[in-house]
């Protein structure tokens, strides 16, 4: 691969970590979310996204495709990356680390997520009761409650860690004391997403999860 290819593909790839993979993943969160306030408030969260016009277009073009391209070139990177202990603290060598790390494992998270949940969805033509009843009824599983609390994690950090080498790709944060205040920013943003994440997976896996919405 020439090296004018290569810095395209790695810029594009780390564009589309951002827009509109990160902020996919965060809405996909803070809607999910909805679910600690009971059922049937995520079965409403959910019929508001599905009336969105265009919908299908909108997945397809602006989730699917550039979580595909995102997650395969991702694989790539981390299969040739190298740590470089001479350029980075022993802090920010671990956070290289656990990038890649934490991207095969949100890819692996999410292609499994996106076939339980969103296929699903498609092949049998569900509604969004049905959707919450699915997800209710994997969540249910304690081995499947525990992956899908790995798999959030990583995802999250790794949206969190790429935001910090982002704003350092792009020129937006270029010295020491900017990058430190932006390591303090997305630590901070990994554990309020987090929180958002895991509350709404801990909510799904309750017992009565459906029977709150039988009794509106």
């Amino acid at each position: 691969m020439s090296r004018e290819r290569s810095f395209f593909n790695r810029r594009l790839h780390s564009l589309l970590g951002v827009i509109p993979v990160g902020f996919f993943l965060v809405e996909h969160l803070f809607s999910n979310y909805a679910a600690t306030k009971g059922a049937q408030a995520f079965v409403e969260q959910v019929e508001w996204l599905w009336g969105i016009p265009f919908i299908t277009v909108l997945e397809i073009f602006f989730i699917f495709l550039p979580l595909l391209y995102h997650g395969v070139y991702g694989l790539y990177i981390a299969l040739q990356a190298k740590n470089n202990v001479g350029n980075f603290n022993t802090f920010r060598n671990w956070m290289f680390t656990l990038q890649r790390i934490t991207g095969v494992a949100t890819l692996i998270y999410v292609v499994w997520h996106v076939w339980e949940t969103r296929v699903q969805v498609a092949l049998y033509d569900m509604t969004a009761p049905q959707l919450a009843n699915l997800t209710h009824e994997i969540l249910q599983n304690p081995v499947n409650l525990a992956l899908y609390l790995i798999g959030l994690v990583a995802a999250v950090f790794h949206f969190s860690n790429g935001m910090w080498t982002f704003l350092i790709t792009w020129g937006v944060t270029v010295g020491p004391r900017a990058q430190r205040v932006s390591s303090y920013v997305w630590a901070v943003v990994f554990v309020l997403v987090s929180y958002l994440g895991i509350s709404a997976l801990l909510a799904f896996a309750q017992a009565d999860f459906m029977g709150q919405m039988a009794q509106h």
